[in-house]
């Protein structure tokens, strides 16, 4: 007990920030399905069905995690993800079959929805609410660091140990270690209140014109992310002529301008306004949408993908903090409810591969340009029904 009362304060923000490297995991998936693809000879339909089954359960999950650590702590209930998050990165590198990627990414989904709805909140409540903003944002900047190595760690495994999956043992390991970190780590919860959430009171809060036009930007936010992460090799490899090995590169290059725009984005955001902040980043994405679309060389498709990496590096943080700040007294529905956008990835592929496979690879990134279309729109009702101006 002694040992828990001398322990250095930066111990538990280490810990808890390091929960959002294993959030980053989720991710690895984009870059994955082209290699279970063409494993498993999947058409463009059914290969999306395995992001979907990994964002499909932040619908389903997102408000019995927030009733849960209403019920347990939100340390707690991170720990929980972290336990099945680490579970299920053994599996593929174990058993590979289609049924068993399935499950594992299954199994990914719900711990990461877990990981979502209680850390976001944790990491909020140990620091002063001005910050909200930047802290998620930096929580987000090591979200990219993670996103960006897994398709460098899946593109070495590949070339030097002539198996991808050893990525999948690489990644238990060090949930292991965060585990263990944060169960170590004594953390006093001081700023939201620690209530009790229920499936009513989440739901309710889309009454609030606000709050819903910040659950809808996050839905579209994410589906345009997950779209891009997982559209980027293909993309590569159909303009460009890159092998599947290498054409992980675009998956790599969009989080490195992700890193980029997150980790400037943390300091920018102390003093600049979000809203401008959040109107001039997806104008910015649109606009780079054109070359992505009509480019016919590496390097423009790679400054495309790069361009629409930094504008939108910093949506979902600042969505999720102007609506957690909106209504603080319910920060565990609030953040349920914005984790339950996520579930935007299971919305979106799905629709992207079906104009595939209908209309080809340039017509289902139409679908994304939409996707930020709407968004700009939701920014602007936001200024309307916000009070931040």
């Amino acid at each position: 007990m002694n040992q828990h009362r001398s322990q250095p304060k930066w111990i538990p923000v280490i810990a808890v920030f390091f929960g959002f490297f294993i959030m980053g995991f989720v991710d690895v998936v984009g870059i994955a399905t082209n290699y279970v693809k063409i494993d498993f000879n999947l058409s463009n339909s059914l290969a999306n069905t395995l992001p979907m089954i990994v964002f499909l359960w932040f619908a389903l999950f997102s408000i019995p995690a927030g009733i849960l650590m209403g019920k347990i702590g939100r340390k707690n209930t991170v720990l929980l993800s972290l336990a099945i998050t680490t579970f299920a990165m053994v599996i593929p590198f174990i058993h590979y079959n289609f049924v068993w990627v399935l499950v594992a990414f299954a199994l990914l989904g719900i711990s990461n929805t877990i990981l979502q709805v209680s850390l976001n909140p944790l990491v909020a409540s140990l620091f002063n609410k001005e910050k909200t903003a930047s802290v998620l944002t930096t929580g987000q900047f090591i979200k990219s660091i993670s996103s960006l190595t897994g398709p460098l760690i899946v593109g070495l495994a590949t070339e030097y140990l002539d198996n991808w999956r050893f990525t999948f043992l690489l990644f238990t390991a060090i949930s292991l270690l965060s585990v263990m970190l944060l169960a170590s780590s004594r953390i006093q919860e001081t700023r939201y209140t620690n209530q009790q959430g229920s499936f009513g009171g989440v739901i309710g809060l889309l009454k609030n014109k606000y709050i819903l036009f910040c659950f809808l930007g996050i839905l579209l936010i994410v589906g345009l992310d997950v779209g891009i992460n997982t559209s980027a090799p293909a993309l590569l490899m159909k303009r460009a002529g890159l092998e599947i090995s290498r054409a992980g590169l675009g998956s790599s290059v969009y989080f490195t301008a992700k890193t980029i725009g997150t980790f400037s984005g943390a300091f920018l955001l102390l003093k600049t306004k979000p809203f401008r902040f959040l109107q001039v980043s997806l104008v910015i994405a649109i606009l780079a949408f054109v070359p992505l679309i009509l480019g016919g060389t590496l390097w423009s498709l790679l400054a495309a993908i790069f361009v629409i990496g930094l504008a939108c590096a910093n949506v979902f943080s600042i969505l999720f903090s102007l609506a957690l700040n909106k209504l603080p007294e319910q920060s565990n529905e609030i953040s349920a409810l914005m984790i339950m956008g996520v579930s935007g990835g299971a919305v979106i592929l799905p629709i992207q591969g079906v104009v595939n496979d209908g209309f080809g690879l340039m017509a289902s990134l139409s679908v994304l340009l939409f996707c930020l279309v709407l968004n700009l729109l939701f920014t602007q009702n936001l200024k309307e029904n916000g009070e931040q101006k």
